[in-house]
Order: C-alpha cells, then structure tokens, then sequence
C-alpha cells in the first residue's frame, strides 16, 4: 500500500518538486532568484536586470537548481542543484568563475566566510570542499577538483550554513539531526572535529540558520517536517526553546487553511529567516498562506509567537530572505519539475514585506505587504524576477503549484518504502551514475 502511494507521488511529479527559491545581497546590492534551471539575478542599485556570463568554460544549469546563497561578504555567489553542476559567481561582474562537476545531485551549498572555499552537500549527504583561491581568483589549478571533508551516512542533507564566525559549518539532514563541525584551518585534509549534534526534531530538519546579537555570541534556528521552530545553543548541543506552531492557536490556523490541512505533514516549516539584529524570525510553512513572525529572545532564549503576516489565499512563500542593509523581507512563491509544465510557464510571484524589526512589529499592526507599484523599481524588477506582469498568467500557473506546495515537503524528504521490484526498476533509470570526461 505504501509503495503504491509512493508510486503515485513520483507519477504527479510531487516527488521531484522544485521550489523557487530567492537570496538577498548581504548589503543590499542585487537579489537573485532561481526557478528550474533558471538564475535570474536584478542589481537594485543600477535598478537593472543582470546579464549573467559564464567563460570559465563550464556547462550552464540544464535541471532545478536547488540551492543558491551570498558569500557573507557578498563578493561571491553559489548556485547548484540536479544537474550536478555548483556554479560560482562574482557578483561585481555576475561572471561565473568556476563551474564544478559533482557524482551526485547537490542539495545544499555554502560558502566560507573568507570566500576561499565553496562546500556542498550531494544527495548521499556527503559535504564536498573546493578551493576557490584568494579573495575567490580563478581556480588553484587544473587538479584542484572536490574534496570530501565530512558525511551524513546516505541521509540527504537538506541545508548548510557558516557560522558568523566562521569556526563551524553546520549541516541538517532528513534524519532528524543537525551536525556542527569545526571548520578546520587547512579542510582539505577533512573537518573531523564534531563540536555537537544537535538533536530534538522529530521530523526531518529543512531549514536552519544563525543568529547572533553580538559578534561574540550567536544561536542557531531549525525548523523542520515536526511543525517546529527551535533555538540552539550549537556549541553545546542544547535545545533552548521550542515553538511549536500546531499549538498556536492565535495563528488562526482553521481560518487560513482547509480543515483536511491542519495535519503535520501540511505544516511543516519551508523556510526560515532571522531578521538583522536577531530580535525576529520570519517562519513560511508549507501550507500556510503567509508569513508567521516570531519574536526571538536572545538573552533569554527564548522564542515566542509574535503575529501573523496574511497574504492572499492563492500565495504560499516558497522561500525567505533578508540581507544585512536592509529591512525588506524578500517572500517568493513558485515551482519547477512539474508534470507537463512547460519552460515558459517557469513563473514566479513577489511579495515583499517592509519594515522587518522587532520595534514595528511590537504594536498590534500588522506591517502591509507591499504593492506591487511599492516595490523598488516596481515593473522592472517583477518582470526580471517573475518571468511574466500578466497576473491571468501567472495565477494560472501557480494554481498548480499551489495544489503541490501542500504536499511537496513530505514527498521530497520523507524515506520512501519500495518493493524489491521497484527498487531495481529505479536502479535503472537513476540519475546520479558518474560522468564520464
């Protein structure tokens, strides 16, 4: 019976959902947004879309990109995903630098904060390191090619994140737990050194990010498939605080959703972000019309429900992003790999909500998503970002991918059951063999 629902899922195409997904600039220079094999990248400071070149000599993006992020410094940039393929960018120039071949599908990417190395995660959940160079030059030498520095045991590993300082990498997997690693001075021999598991989901962990209020001390978020939001004290491994968002009344949860919704696996967490002095969390949920604010205390360590951003019922956030500079909260809706969609049907859908920090946000208004007029550089950036102004369009688009966002989660990450049979037939036709040059 299970293997047959399994069956079912990968026929309507749940199993090899994309979401779109989008990254701030840290200083507020440029956004990006990737849908399918698509980068779209707007430089909101010329207010013009960004033409991307690529002449290290390296194959450009033919499937979903499923992971893109900004250095901390903002010079590079990182796009991967199930062609194989990691892709670094200058984002001074927007030219590609380097193009790395993987074994296997890459489902997460990260940069040092020295921007002298790019790390990824491939779907066994083995972390694979690249020397950049200095100041990310041009590649080391024609050998330089991915070491594996760390692994997650054939667990996929679904997000990567630095931490502020830059002493440890952090990796979340479907099983359930967050590894940190110190992040050596020489990784190419390997990161060896665990500094904690932090472990409490009860589901897999889909998203994490850190936090700090200080330069000397910062927390981590998780959020995961358990409809939780935790916070860690990462050095140690301790679980500080719990919200969980089942529970909060408040969120008006059997006004925004279905009745037959309200079930955990429609409520798992899709995104994260902490606003810029960690006084917020901005929480998207998989089915969840909105944005869920959470106020983050981290003195006391605590997290609290704060209010609920409600946006229209057709609209649920895919991802979320912030940068540094500004006080914008960046909110995209959108999917690629769906049954029978076309290229030209690779839409998007803004929403961008102003005024993301915890003095606002403490009154009893709710902040008002912008308009579309409101938007910086309005038109101009909709289109280079969306892919289409036509709102019949892009709501005719989105109404399937709407349908998928509610089980699209659980259907990527859950482990799956199959028959003997089934498993050799998807032996067969699997797609992470090696490539041969």
């Amino acid at each position: 019976m299970e293997d047959t629902a399994v069956e079912d899922a990968e026929v309507s195409g749940a199993a090899e959902f994309a979401p779109a997904l989008v990254a701030a600039h840290p200083h507020g220079n440029s956004v990006a947004v990737a849908i399918g094999p698509e980068l779209r990248v707007f430089d909101l400071k010329a207010g013009c879309p960004v033409s991307l070149s690529d002449d290290c000599g390296g194959r450009s993006h033919s499937d979903a990109i499923r992971a893109i992020c900004f250095s901390a410094s903002g010079a590079l940039f990182a796009s991967a995903g199930d062609d194989k393929l990691v892709k670094v960018w200058k984002t001074d120039s927007w030219r590609c630098i380097r193009t790395i071949t993987s074994e296997k599908r890459v489902s997460a990417v990260a940069i040092s904060n020295d921007d002298l190395y790019v790390t990824f995660a491939d779907k066994f959940g083995v972390v694979w390191l690249v020397t950049l160079g200095e100041d990310g030059k041009e590649q080391v030498s024609v050998d330089n090619k991915p070491v594996s520095i760390l692994g997650h045991y054939c667990s996929i590993i679904t997000s990567m994140k630095f931490s502020p300082d830059g002493r440890f990498i952090a990796t979340a997997d479907r099983d359930f737990k967050i590894r940190v690693t110190l992040f050596p001075k020489n990784p190419l021999k390997g990161a060896h050194e665990i500094q904690s598991f932090c472990l409490g989901h009860t589901d897999f962990v889909s998203c994490i990010a850190f936090t700090s209020m200080s330069e000397n001390q910062s927390f981590l978020i998780s959020g995961g498939g358990d409809s939780t939001v935790r916070l860690w004290d990462y050095i140690n491994g301790c679980l500080l605080d719990t919200c969980q968002i089942r529970d909060k009344n408040y969120l008006q949860m059997g006004e925004l959703l279905e009745p037959n919704e309200t079930d955990d696996s429609s409520l798992a967490i899709a995104d994260i972000c902490p606003s810029n002095d960690g006084s917020l969390v901005a929480v998207a949920i998989q089915s969840f019309n909105g944005v869920m604010l959470l106020a983050c205390d981290l003195v006391g360590k605590k997290l609290s429900f704060l209010k609920v951003i409600t946006m229209e019922k057709s609209y649920i956030p895919t991802s979320l992003a912030s940068s540094f500079s500004s006080e914008l909260l960046w909110t995209i809706m959108g999917a690629s790999n769906m049954p029978n969609q076309a290229s030209s049907q690779l839409l998007t859908r803004l929403r961008l909500i102003p005024h993301l920090q915890r003095d606002v946000l403490s009154s009893d208004n709710v902040p008002a998503i912008l308009e579309d007029s409101e938007v910086p550089h309005g038109e101009k950036l909709l289109l280079a970002l969306q892919g289409s102004l036509d709102i019949s369009k892009q709501e005719e688009v989105l109404a399937s991918v709407l349908a998928a966002l509610k089980v699209s989660m659980h259907k990527m990450l859950v482990k799956k059951h199959y028959s003997e049979e089934r498993r050799e037939q998807r032996k067969r036709g699997r797609n992470d063999k090696k490539i041969k040059n």
